[in-house]
């Protein structure tokens, strides 16, 4: 008998299985960030099952029509080569197009961008990984929730409406905010994650950065916009060192947020 292999939407009980996969490829995600996908778009997560395994994943998360993100592509080690990352892509591309998304966005390895050239991504710009490690563990410093300073700005400096995942970002750990400046962390699997962080100016933001990690021994990654230089800036002063480099590419309609304003992103599989 042959394989048995097909696509289906992920689910809930898939989050321990995704998350090892992710895990094996050394990403930082934890199980509550495949948990946040699953539940904000549950008709738009994929996977790829083969004889009862879970082999191969794609997420679509949508911010209303103006923009459609696409993350976690992931092919276990084992399945790999054999095209189950083109047929998730196939799969999502189309649900986008169904849908009427203006732009689809994602944040791409060199690996992978000649596959996403294909289906018609072409390249934006580039965007950065920085890390700075740690000896202690992921005890982030615990805030009451704050008000909602992102809800008349964010929408305008990052492009769409992401109100929603924003809003689940801040029931874990409340954002550390000055007037309509903010930045956001939360755990990682392997170090806490920076991020989105949006300020007006660049004392401001250096400022919130130093309020969210200086009580806190572990190591932080933080994923910024390299043409943001006074976040290069930052990050640098503040310890940060480069560690991987992406390309972010978009398909559709031309569509940028104010990046001069955008110090930290939410994450490569969120924009």
């Amino acid at each position: 008998m042959g394989e048995q292999i097909g696509e289906r939407l992920l689910r809930s009980e898939d989050i321990s299985t995704a998350f090892e996969l992710s895990a094996r490829a050394g990403w930082n995600q934890t199980e509550d960030d495949w948990r946040r996908l699953v539940e904000l778009a549950p008709e738009s997560c994929w996977a790829i099952e083969i004889d009862g395994g879970l082999a191969a994943t794609t997420t679509l998360l949508c911010y209303g029509r103006r923009l459609g993100w696409i993350g976690m592509v992931l092919t276990g080690q084992e399945y790999r080569r054999r095209g189950l990352a083109r047929r998730l892509l196939t799969k999502v591309l189309g649900q986008a197009d169904d849908m009427g998304i203006e732009t689809v966005k994602l944040d791409a390895t060199e690996q992978g961008r000649s596959l996403y050239e294909q289906f018609g991504f072409r390249h934006e710009q580039q965007i950065e990984r920085w890390a700075r490690s740690g000896d202690g563990a992921q005890l982030l410093p615990s805030r009451p929730i704050s008000d909602e300073v992102w809800r008349d700005s964010d929408s305008l400096v990052f492009g769409a409406d992401r109100s929603q995942l924003l809003r689940r970002f801040a029931r874990r750990n409340s954002p550390v905010s000055r007037s309509q400046s903010y930045v956001f962390s939360r755990k990682g699997r392997v170090m806490a994650h920076l991020g989105p962080c949006v300020s007006g100016d660049s004392t401001t933001a250096r400022f919130l950065v130093q309020q969210t990690t200086h009580d806190t021994r572990c190591g932080w990654s933080w994923d910024l916009l390299p043409e943001n230089l006074d976040a290069v800036a930052a990050a640098r002063d503040l310890g940060f060192t480069p560690q991987r480099h992406l390309v972010r590419m978009a398909r559709g309609k031309d569509s940028r947020g104010k990046d001069d304003l955008i110090y930290a992103i939410a994450g490569f599989e969120l924009g």
